[in-house]
């Protein structure tokens, strides 16, 4: 048997093809896949895939199956269809975002199945799914995230190793405070940008192309410690050079927001974090 996989490669199989999984999937060369909307399953058919009856048939056919689906409790669902039909030497992946200790809760009942589970949770939204450029944050062993980097890397454009099972899921939702803080940052960023009079889809526009060449707000997480700077930090002289320019700005706004009535409750907290957050916090005596 083992002969045969090695020969043919691993299959991979995918449960769980809706907005994200669907074209995840569909990256992914003759793949075992189910859902549980027949119409989901017949395009990825169409492109050479092989429809499961369910979980438990992929389970018994699939080396590395990926799970998609919405939450902490079809994970648990998905699992419980598969579990007797799942061999051991098989990697379970969980994409889905869920708490980190159902993550371990569901490593610790695979484990006695022989069965490695990683949760690699991906960000890029379904643009980058559609793409095959999305990043994926693995949690598990390092001979789990071995037997997956390679199928994973079909369907995205970064696979990182972030830590043992759970690691992949407080990653993400570590990530994932940057874009819905920043969400209701933009917000703020709009109403004072059409009080001004300025061009919300300029604005877009703007913004897009500034964050794809500078890195947005991921540009400042470079170090490998919040601690604050010492002045012989190489980013130190850096950082203070942004906190000046970023204290100078966030006043400017200040004064037209002033001027036109807008009220910025997001920015007005976030200014005197600001040292802090870049690592630079004035010395106290």
């Amino acid at each position: 048997m083992q002969e045969e996989q090695d020969a043919r490669g691993p299959v991979y199989g995918f449960i769980g093809l809706g907005q994200m999984g669907g074209p995840m999937a569909a990256h992914v060369p003759a793949p075992i896949v189910y859902d549980v909307s027949p119409a989901a399953v017949e395009p990825l058919v169409a492109g050479g895939a092989r429809a499961a009856s369910g979980p438990a048939e992929v389970a018994a056919s699939a080396d590395v199956i990926s799970v998609m689906v919405r939450d902490d409790a079809q994970v648990d669902a998905v699992f419980a269809e598969m579990a007797e039909a799942l061999r051991p030497g098989t990697v379970l992946a969980v994409h889905s975002t869920i708490r980190p200790r159902t993550a371990e809760a569901l490593a610790e009942r695979a484990r006695r199945l022989g069965v490695d589970v990683v949760d690699a949770p991906v960000s890029g939204s379904v643009f980058g799914a559609v793409a095959g450029t999305l990043g994926v944050m693995v949690g598990g062993s390092a001979e789990a995230f071995a037997r997956v980097e390679g199928p994973f890397s079909s369907w995205s454009g970064l696979v990182l190793h972030v830590g043992p099972v759970g690691a992949g899921t407080r990653a993400k939702l570590a990530r994932n405070i940057l874009q819905f803080v920043g969400f209701a940052a933009a917000a703020e960023a709009q109403r004072l940008a059409e009080a001004a009079g300025v061009s919300l889809r300029r604005l877009g526009r703007i913004v897009r192309h500034s964050d794809s060449v500078s890195g947005g707000p991921g540009s400042v997480i470079l170090r490998p410690t919040t601690a604050p700077m010492t002045p012989d930090d190489p980013l130190y002289d850096a950082m203070r050079h942004a906190l000046a320019l970023g204290e100078k700005d966030l006043s400017l706004a200040f004064d037209l927001a002033d001027e036109l009535g807008v009220d910025l409750p997001l920015a007005r907290m976030a200014a005197p974090l600001l040292a802090e957050a870049l690592g630079v916090p004035e010395e106290r005596s």
